[in-house]
């Protein structure tokens, strides 16, 4: 394995001149114009980037034991498209341990828990505009569980849930059929992880 200093992401943060808030409500996100300087001339002209604030939000992908995944269909009104996803919601609160978001998401809107749980990754969703970071986790030994009193609104009050097997999904992906990211990065995580582990002899 590489150990190459270069092959890998690192903290960094440019002077900040002035900030300028675009739009901020009640919900998850906001935005706003930062005017950045170059850390080696930090007197000299600044430039814009927008900035789309996110807390962040966790992933899961739900397996049962003869290997179908848990799945959503979902409308998505910026897209305006209809997607295949995966249980998925943000981190309400700053601080909130991402597998506690994803346990609760999995109860909310799958009706389940599962008994083991393997962090697959975490990635920058779109770093150029966002510090957005998803947290992909995998479920396994699943049992039902009340949602409690969760209720259902909007998007989510019209999605339909299905299982599938999970080379299919895989199929979807690769084929362009399914084009959430976040379920790609699921999928791709997992499968790679399990022949990693095959090839190497090690339990599934």
């Amino acid at each position: 394995m590489s150990t190459d200093p270069l092959l890998a992401d690192r903290e960094e943060s440019w002077p900040v001149s002035s900030s300028t808030v675009l739009h901020r409500d009640d919900w998850i996100v906001g935005l706003r114009s930062d005017q950045v300087a170059h850390p080696g001339d930090p007197d000299g002209p600044a430039f814009g980037r927008l900035v789309l604030e996110h807390p962040g939000a966790a992933l899961v992908l739900a397996l049962d034991d003869d290997d179908r995944v848990f799945c959503l269909s979902q409308y998505r009104h910026p897209a305006q498209r209809r997607f295949v996803e995966l249980p998925a919601g943000v981190i309400d609160a700053e601080g909130e341990d991402p597998l506690d978001v994803a346990r609760r998401e999995l109860r909310e809107e799958a009706e389940l828990q599962a008994s083991e749980w393997t962090h697959l990754l975490s990635v920058w969703a779109s770093p150029g505009i966002s510090a957005e970071r998803q947290h992909v986790y995998l479920a396994r030994g699943l049992s039902h569980a009340d949602r409690g009193d969760f209720e259902l609104h909007h998007e989510e009050a019209d999605m339909e849930t299905f299982w599938v097997p999970f080379a299919d999904l895989r199929a979807a992906v690769l084929d362009g059929r399914c084009a959430d990211a976040p379920v790609a990065l699921a999928v791709l995580a997992h499968d790679a992880r399990r022949r990693d582990a095959e090839g190497s002899g090690a339990p599934r």
